[in-house]
């Protein structure tokens, strides 16, 4: 039955080379259909991602359809680019997360601090003053009144991005300039 099927898709594959548009049609329809099924197992978390891996990988089988040898099975030739679509989603995916990580010296820093104390606050808010807007403003909107990212982007005009860098580089200055207090 595989045999058959990869038979029939490098059938379909040399007359879509060939100019065969109704062939071609056929060849991205059953492929789309392959691929689909093998990112859904590979990506059960995110499942988002499916559609546009499968189009990204059909519009490479579609760049690269020159190189395709026809000795070689089709199958594996696309589910090779298939693969390096998916490496390039993890990697770009794992320096997103890389920025959206959570610190855990914001909870020494912010964390440390008595709520009811006047003193810590008011020493907290002369800190914060002498960060510049772009971190001060998430910091102060996102950990210290507890808005979200997307609201406090919205509030600023910054990136929802932007407003997570600015967190991340605010709490490391502000961890900084509390170090060189003590």
């Amino acid at each position: 039955m595989l045999e058959a099927r990869e038979a029939t898709l490098q059938q379909l594959m040399v007359r879509a080379v060939a100019g065969d548009e109704a062939a071609y049609r056929t060849l991205l329809t059953e492929l789309s259909v392959s691929l689909r099924a093998f990112y859904r197992k590979r990506l059960v978390n995110l499942p988002a991602e499916v559609e546009d891996l499968v189009q990204e990988t059909l519009l490479a089988v579609h760049n690269q359809r020159h190189t395709y040898d026809v000795t070689r099975p089709l199958t594996a030739w696309c589910f090779g680019i298939a693969k390096y679509k998916f490496v390039d989603l993890l990697r770009r995916r794992a320096r997103h997360e890389a920025l959206t990580d959570p610190l855990d010296d914001e909870r020494e820093l912010l964390g440390a601090q008595d709520p009811t104390s006047g003193d810590a606050r008011r020493d907290l808010l002369q800190l914060l003053e002498t960060l510049p807007d772009r971190q001060r403003l998430p910091i102060m909107h996102v950990k210290i009144e507890g808005r979200s990212v997307v609201e406090t982007a919205q509030l600023t005009g910054i990136s929802e991005s932007a407003v997570k860098v600015g967190i991340h580089r605010g709490l490391k200055a502000l961890a900084a300039l509390v170090s060189a207090a003590s």
